[in-house]
């Protein structure tokens, strides 16, 4: 095992050292090199950037008041245009938009490598935003106020340089702000341990303070809820990545928590209080599953009721995905061994009604994409499967739904079926995967994709790139809905955190065997992917179950887990995976760690790796070292960094094209060559 005095290769952990990104872009070239020369790579990239790009792609909308809002990335707009239309322009096959603000003229303008992270607006009226901006794709913002009339920045407005900020609207001369204010302003994980007040003309520093929570927590969070006769303010801390506290606080600042599980996730809406449950709760002499979601009257429960109604209670099958509300109805996502479906319950004197909202495909994903819960029951609702392009529909409870936007099919889907089968894992456990492949396809080039971790669901979902770089080559394409996701309620995710890790990496390693059983492929044919927790995933199938592989594609990774909670945003991320410098939990954690169980002498299958320089939410240093150290010990593996792009590697399409067409091109060639 490599103990942190003995690793040589701290120094790769200096991001933007130049030592460090000499190194990276050493082993870039070599990457490049080898993997871009082709003619096929070049038509490979350009036909991924011509879908990313692409005019007729949906155009997904957020109402605001009277105008749906849009984010639009085009060839001719790389960077975006901020833009918004009217509902009658947007039914229009060629919607006139009104452009509020131009990404790519205000980076040129400015000389700066902006990305678009979003604006935060003032209601009822909508006439200001907060505006933030990203250089080069960090999580890490600048914050500007925009004014929607002047179409520009507001001179001596509310503005924050760059740091992890959480800023929120109370009303058009005051902000709740957590941001970097100096030492103690900071939790350990990077984000805001405080939150102020913050009146417009004034030193966001000398802004009183609305609530700050302790250095260990996670974060801290307040925010104004501005529904005209019912608004009220609230504040609470994240004490880890699933528990939290939250309060009502009074004008004078008077605290009323939720009394509630601190892993339970409470929400407001009008007159109603919503619990969501992660773990079995007791309370008014009943008890409530884990997964459930439960309502109650605002007011009556704060002042002690606990008369609660159960609105969705989960089986051995069927899980809440989420909900949404519109001004009067409920809407729920909730999943059938993996397939969407859509319920619209709804409040009355005799209780809550519950009805099937029907548009949910048969299998395949079902998205409420935005509702109007200010002033309307329209909603908006996007569904699409693995070979099924996206349909917006907008309805409205209680009329017949519109499809209003339908995506262009970016390959031919003729021919390829999609089967859902189940795996059995070590301890028994039946764990789901979908298959898409062209119809009696046999030990083909294989994909296998999977996450496994913090309660994040894969459902079956289009994807244009996929389908041309893999599908319509005649490839494979897997999806593992392994436990420490969310397929199966909470308790698919918390039966496999901290010591119970390995659940996660056995079910993975079952899918891939069961693949085998099944004929759909072979080992030396057989790659996986995946990303963030899913790099993780990645490198412990390098280590643990190398024999099961052909080729490997790990994507801004965690692999040092002796180190991960000292870098960046890790140490929120204890809750997940433990904290390694208790002993007791490094002696689970230290048994998977990537970093800390490459070895010398094994058959380890082909690796790329690829990460970003801007990725401020996972350390680049976590795949710099592994590759580091497998290139120490001879293994031929590849390396790409790109030197933007934050957590998802790319900052806008064309790298995200060339990031695409790298890993599908190293795949292709690792499992279609001569054995």
């Amino acid at each position: 095992m490599t103990e942190i005095d003995d690793d040589p290769y701290l120094w790769l952990e200096d991001v933007t050292g130049e030592q460090a990104l000499d190194w990276v872009r050493a082993r870039n070239a070599e990457t490049v090199a080898e993997l871009t020369g082709g003619e096929r790579f070049g038509e490979l990239r350009d036909r991924v950037r011509e879908v990313l790009d692409a005019d007729d792609r949906i155009p997904y909308v957020r109402r605001r008041g009277e105008y749906l809002y849009n984010f639009w990335r085009d060839a001719q707009h790389p960077r975006g245009l901020w833009r918004r239309t009217t509902l009658e322009q947007y039914r229009a096959p060629k919607p006139e938009w009104d452009v509020l603000l131009d990404v790519d003229a205000l980076a040129e303008a400015e000389g700066e490598n902006w990305v678009w992270h979003g604006a935060n607006m003032l209601r009822p009226d909508y006439r200001r935003g907060l505006i933030s901006l990203s250089r080069g794709g960090a999580d890490a913002t600048v914050v500007r106020e925009f004014d929607l009339e002047t179409r520009q920045f507001v001179e001596g407005g509310f503005e924050l340089p760059e740091a992890k900020t959480r800023i929120s609207w109370i009303d058009l001369d005051r902000v709740y702000v957590g941001t970097d204010t100096g030492p103690g302003s900071l939790t350990a994980s990077g984000y805001p341990r405080v939150m102020r007040e913050w009146r417009r003309g004034t030193p966001v520093g000398e802004a009183p303070i609305a609530y700050e929570g302790k250095p260990e927590d996670v974060a801290v969070f307040a925010y104004h809820d501005a529904t005209e006769g019912y608004e009220r303010d609230f504040v609470g801390r994240s004490m880890d990545f699933y528990r939290s506290e939250r309060y009502l606080r009074a004008a004078d600042g008077t605290l009323t928590r939720f009394e509630v599980p601190d892993d339970a996730q409470p929400s407001v809406h009008r007159d109603w209080l919503l619990i969501r449950t992660r773990s079995p709760w007791a309370t008014g002499g009943r008890e409530y599953p884990a997964g459930a979601l439960l309502a109650a009257g605002f007011d009556a429960y704060l002042a002690g009721s606990r008369e609660l109604t159960v609105l969705f209670r989960p089986d051995a099958h069927t899980s809440l995905e989420y909900y949404s509300w519109t001004r009067d109805h409920l809407l729920l996502g909730t999943l059938s061994d993996v397939k969407a479906r859509l319920r619209v319950l709804t409040p009355g004197p005799d209780g809550w009604a519950d009805e099937p909202l029907p548009g949910a495909p048969e299998v395949g994903s079902a998205d409420i994409v935005d509702t109007d819960p200010d002033h309307s029951n329209e909603y908006f609702l996007d569904t699409s499967g693995y070979t099924q392009p996206s349909t917006l529909v907008r309805g409205v409870i209680g009329e017949q739904a519109e499809p209003i936007r339908s995506a262009p099919s970016f390959f031919d889907s003729s021919g390829i079926e999609v089967t859902q089968y189940f795996a059995t894992s070590d301890d028994g456990t039946a764990v789901p995967y979908f298959v898409v492949r062209p119809e009696g396809a046999e030990d083909g080039p294989t994909m296998l994709y999977g996450y496994g971790g913090f309660e994040v669901s894969l459902t079956p979902s289009y994807s244009g790139s996929t389908g041309r770089a893999w599908l319509s080559r005649g490839g494979t394409y897997v999806v593992a809905n392994i436990r420490g996701g969310g397929e199966y309620g909470p308790g698919w995710h918390t039966q496999a955190v901290k010591a119970e890790r390995h659940l996660v990496y056995e079910d993975f390693a079952a899918v891939a065997k069961d693949l085998v059983a099944r004929g759909i492929t072979t080992p030396d044919r057989l790659g996986i992917q995946g990303g963030s927790n899913g790099g993780l995933l990645m490198g412990v199938m390098l280590t643990r179950y190398p024999e099961l592989f052909g080729a490997i594609v790990c994507q801004v990774p965690l692999l040092d887990m002796r180190r991960y909670h000292k870098l960046l945003a890790g140490a929120s991320w204890m809750a997940e995976y433990g904290d390694p410098d208790e002993p007791d939990e490094w002696a689970f954690i230290g048994e998977y760690s990537p970093y800390q169980n490459v070895h010398s002498g094994r058959d380890y299958p082909p690796i790329l790796f690829v990460t970003s320089t801007r990725d401020d939410r996972v350390h680049p240093a976590h795949a710099r070292k592994m590759v580091a150290r497998m290139r120490e010990l001879g293994y031929p593996v590849r390396y790409h960094e790109n030197i933007e792009g934050g957590h998802g590697a790319a900052a806008d399409n064309e790298q995200l094209a060339f990031k695409t067409a790298l890993v599908f091109e190293f795949l292709w060639q690792q499992l279609t060559r001569a054995r």
